[in-house]
């Protein structure tokens, strides 16, 4: 298994720091990242959304693609959308449940 190095470090945070267009909460938090893989400035994440079709999918990947751009060192983003698993409010993090539960969602 291959050392996360600072540039992982920061494209995790800066994941961190893009916002689900419906919910107030960031896609980490919301267990949307499935995985990140850093090879010499090249990224590559895997995601997945909340359900087939959610009309914000093409924003989302926008926001993504613009902020990990952003990066200093990121070269490249490849974005590769899984469905399997499927999404389910068991990956959301203490923080973002506890984020939706203050929205008054139940989770």
């Amino acid at each position: 298994m291959r050392a996360i190095g600072p540039l992982d470090q920061r494209v995790w945070r800066a994941l961190a720091e893009v916002e689900d267009p419906e919910m107030p909460i960031n896609i980490v938090d919301l267990g949307l990242v499935y995985g990140v893989h850093v090879d010499r400035g090249r990224v590559r994440v895997d995601l997945t959304f909340t359900a087939m079709g959610c009309p914000a999918t093409d924003l989302l990947v926008a926001d993504i693609r613009d902020r990990l751009a952003a990066e200093p060192g990121v070269l490249s983003v490849e974005l590769n959308v899984v469905w399997n698993p499927p999404w389910t409010a068991a990956r959301l993090s203490a923080a973002g449940r506890q984020t939706l539960i203050a929205w008054g969602l139940a989770v």
